[in-house]
């Protein structure tokens, strides 16, 4: 038998660490490859870490709870066969430091929300609870106090709150704040100390910066309810919908946003479309849409003007050679998430229908990986799905340029043929695209938006699947 170590996977570009959260296999159990071995989560999403391995779990380095760093051995396998192995690291080695910090809370006369400091993301409260970095920074965004995250009844293991126990909190969540129960007032007469577990850094870190001061802010009464009148209901964003708003407020200060519109006629792809529609799902087993269509031309486009498949830093213009394309995809909640084809201009027209059709189910069921939702260098949005006929999208920062592809409608219009112009029923459909004006000018941007438009009136009605 040959020992061979399970390695927390990279998660995304932007993420250095996650929380286990459950262990689906234990010590002796037998591990197939690719069956999950434990859940983690990150701030962005939970998911799970497949084995890498068929063999036997010989000893698990972490518990529940624990944060562990990216490319750190979560486990250890043992297999059939030499199989020759990097030397086994111990927890000790691999593990973060963490550092307590009390945090003095005095007792108000009016008890409501308290801030969790931004510095804290991780920490145990003063009841011996653990909370994983996802409840907490859910509670950090909410204004949630350690006191009322406490008075949550959590679903998971050993009574642990789960992502969606706070959600599921937070829903009937009472609007004039969090007030500590009377039983608890009476035992806190006196100042109390909290103990409160610093945001974890890597030791090689921990060892050379000091703890930043901790403080807990009291929020009043009159920050925590709007003053309004008549029949107004107060709605309270959820975590997505701030941080998309964080999101499309930093786009619109940082890119210097032009939109440029074409009206293409696209008569030929619903033609073709509805001629291979049947046949498409009874051979692939699923539908084949608009948006693969429109995606192969903006892919097509971009090899002929590059430029828009950019980015800046600072002085410098970064022109990507990968062609990974987003696609603004609407979730059930009524939030939006940007997964990505990775090398969308490597895929013929199949690829890039059960790449979409993959992306947007997973998607919509919440089952996206972090890597699913980066990378990307360019964005398409179909505003038409919604019956708009265009529309003026934000920039997904840092790219410099987002396409918006309107409903598909039919109208009469002037078409010209070698005999003359005669009027005839087509199906036209606007497109919209948004760029950058540091990078891209409006002669690109307009050149760009018409050669997309161009790929898609140019559409083979005869083309083979």
């Amino acid at each position: 038998m040959a020992a061979v170590e399970l390695l927390m996977p990279k998660m995304g570009e932007s993420i250095i660490e996650a929380t286990i959260l459950s262990w689906l296999k234990n010590e002796g159990d037998t591990i197939e490859m690719d069956e999950p071995i434990c859940e983690i989560a990150t701030d962005k999403v939970d998911s799970e870490v497949p084995s890498e391995v068929s063999g036997v779990v010989s000893k698990i380095l972490y518990k529940e709870g624990d944060v562990v760093a990216v490319g750190a051995p979560l486990a250890i396998i043992e297999v059939e066969g030499a199989v020759v192995s990097a030397p086994i690291s111990t927890p000790q080695q691999q593990t973060v430091a963490k550092t307590e910090i009390p945090v003095q809370v005095e007792e108000q006369k009016e008890q409501v929300v308290e801030t969790v400091s931004p510095s804290i993301s991780i920490s145990t409260s003063y009841s011996g609870r653990f909370y994983s970095p996802l409840v907490l920074n859910i509670a950090k965004e909410e204004q949630m106090s350690m006191q009322e995250l406490d008075t949550i009844s959590g679903t998971g293991k050993d009574n642990r709150v789960t992502k969606n126990d706070i959600k599921s909190y937070l829903e009937h969540r009472p609007k004039g704040g969090f007030r500590i129960p009377e039983q608890q007032q009476k035992q806190q007469t006196q100042v109390k100390e909290v103990p409160i577990a610093k945001v974890t850094e890597q030791a090689t870190v921990a060892q050379n910066t000091k703890p930043a001061p901790t403080s807990t802010a009291i929020a009043t009464s009159s920050q925590a309810t709007t003053s309004t009148s008549g029949n107004v209901e107060i709605i309270e964003m959820d975590r997505m919908r701030k941080l998309i708003a964080k999101h499309m407020i930093n786009s619109v200060k940082t890119s210097a946003h032009v939109t440029s519109f074409v009206e293409a006629d696209v008569t030929n792809i619903v033609n073709w479309r509805n001629k291979v529609k049947d046949g498409f799902i009874k051979r692939e087993g699923e539908k084949i849409t608009f948006t693969p269509i429109f995606m192969e031309a903006v892919a097509k486009a971009i090899k002929d003007f590059p430029l828009v498949n950019s980015s800046i830093d600072g002085d410098n213009i970064l022109m990507k050679k990968d062609i990974n394309i987003g696609m603004a995809a609407a979730l059930p909640s009524g939030n939006l998430i940007v997964p990505v084809i990775k090398n969308a201009d490597q895929l013929n027209l199949v690829g890039l229908t059960k790449k979409v059709n993959d992306l947007a189910n997973r998607a919509r069921a919440g089952k996206l990986k972090p890597d699913e939702i980066e990378g990307g260098t360019y964005t398409l949005t179909n505003v038409g799905s919604f019956g708009n006929v265009m529309g003026t999208p934000i920039i997904n920062q840092p790219q410099v340029g987002i396409l918006a592809v309107g409903i598909i409608k039919k109208k009469p219009v002037v078409i010209e043929t070698p005999q003359g112009d005669v009027i005839g029923i087509r199906s036209m459909m606007f497109l919209s695209h948004s760029y950058d004006h540091r990078v891209v000018d409006g002669a690109l941007g307009g050149k760009f938006v018409r050669r997309v438009a161009d790929y898609l009136e140019q559409f083979d009605v005869d083309r083979e699947l």
